[in-house]
């Protein structure tokens, strides 16, 4: 016996026997057109798995009849770029670093190209920002330890901060005072009292008055003698507000105990010439250049 079919009074159409809150489903067939766009996606979808790189396998993928790959296509509009651009990069390798921020034509790609190469090896200390951090320059400021001219920061970019490798790496040294005996402990601490009076914090006024003469016979040769640093030998100017560490008292008898010295590689060796002049126009740019 014929099973009865359920077809909907209204419509006149056989139902698929599905119902939902009293709702039945009719068993309408699909509309041509997106059956045959169904078709055609799937005829399309089998010949791109052809054309192009698809199937995995186990070390890599099918290669495709057109041989395209992504790396490829990345090779040959990267030596466009650089095929299109050839001119100016040359223009930049051979100029120093104040002729390049001098050209309208060359300053806007150089900071571009800087602006790029910071990203991938800079931002790691000096942040996104260039803001630096605890221990890293910011370098947004006015404040740098061997100067913020266009040549000076180049020639810090390019030979780096005690970097072992590098012959002309800038070097300054700290001496140990608390390691290595020079002075006492109460004399440290009398001398990061009177290092916060001249930079404008809170202070043990007598202590700092003690710290005075310690810091005339000990700091000033490199520190300046109102402490304002000196740019020839890496000193940090302590008058202001700025503190590549910390500026509370237990910080700077930290280091004036036991200094911590920083180091940053010598770009020039890993980047090559051109990279690092970009760099320091870049550099130069982001406000705290001089």
């Amino acid at each position: 016996m014929a099973e009865s079919k359920d077809v909907d009074q209204v419509t006149g159409v056989e139902t698929t026997g599905h119902s939902w809150d009293g709702i039945k489903e009719l068993n309408n067939p699909l509309p041509r057109w997106w059956l045959w766009t169904f078709y055609g996606c799937i005829a399309f979808a089998l010949v791109y798995t052809i054309l192009y790189p698809a199937w995995p396998m186990i070390h890599s993928a099918t290669p495709g009849l057109l041989g395209w790959s992504s790396r490829a296509e990345l090779g040959r509009q990267m030596a466009a770029v650089n095929a299109a651009n050839a001119e100016k990069l040359q223009a930049i390798g051979k100029l120093d670093v104040e002729a390049i921020a001098a050209d309208p034509k060359l300053r806007p790609m150089a900071i571009a190209a800087g602006r790029a190469a910071f990203k991938v090896n800079c931002v790691q200390c000096h942040g996104s920002g260039a803001e630096g951090g605890v221990g890293y320059p910011n370098l947004n400021d006015d404040s740098w330890l061997w100067g913020g001219s266009l040549a000076a920061i180049h020639t810090t970019l390019e030979d780096g901060i005690r970097y072992a490798t590098d012959d002309n790496t800038r070097v300054s040294e700290m001496p140990a005072f608390g390691r290595d005996g020079i002075l006492t402990r109460d004399q440290i601490s009398d001398v990061a009292w009177y290092v916060r009076k001249i930079s404008g914090q809170e202070t043990d006024s007598a202590a700092a008055g003690r710290g005075a003469q310690i810091f005339a016979d000990n700091c000033a040769a490199c520190h300046g003698e109102s402490g304002q640093g000196n740019r020839d030998v890496g000193a940090p100017r302590l008058n202001d507000a700025i503190w590549l560490y910390s500026g509370s008292h237990a910080a700077i008898m930290a280091q004036v105990t036991n200094p911590r010295h920083g180091v940053m590689p010598a770009w020039g060796a890993r980047l090559g010439e051109t990279t690092v002049k970009e760099l320091a126009v870049y550099v130069h740019s982001l406000g705290g250049g001089e």
